[in-house]
């Protein structure tokens, strides 16, 4: 079993920056796929990064490539989120997520592959 416990999030305005972080209660290293989602109000939940850790390959979504980071720190097992030109858009509840057994890229943005959850961190974007 692993708990993520997220921080970072917080209220900016359009153009800012924020950092999440995800620590998790074991090692991350060389064993999981790991990520964030995010839900807006009256939204589905959707994906926003992966990183396979043991190679460091990482998939983003389209609608943040360019201006979100996914990255971990393998010491102390902690996953984070550089989040820079944040629009209001990006307003969210975001969710670390994990899983031992990573999905193929076609589905890597799937909710239902990821066996662990964080309980999000609040993401506020005012224009």
């Amino acid at each position: 079993q692993v708990q993520l416990v997220e921080s970072g999030g917080g209220s900016v305005q359009a153009g800012g920056s924020l950092r999440l972080s995800c620590a998790a209660s074991q090692s991350i290293y060389n064993t999981y796929c790991m990520g964030w989602f995010r839900q807006a109000p009256g939204k589905e939940r959707e994906g926003v990064a992966i990183i396979y850790t043991p190679a460091s390959n990482t998939h983003v979504a389209d609608s943040v490539k360019g201006r979100f980071t996914i990255s971990t720190d393998n010491v102390k097992n902690t996953l984070y989120l550089q989040m820079n030109s944040l629009k209001p858009e990006d307003t969210a509840m975001y969710y670390c997520a994990a899983t031992r057994w990573c999905p193929r890229s076609t589905l890597i943005f799937r909710e239902s592959a990821y066996t662990y959850w964080g309980q999000g961190t609040q993401v506020t974007v005012s224009s």
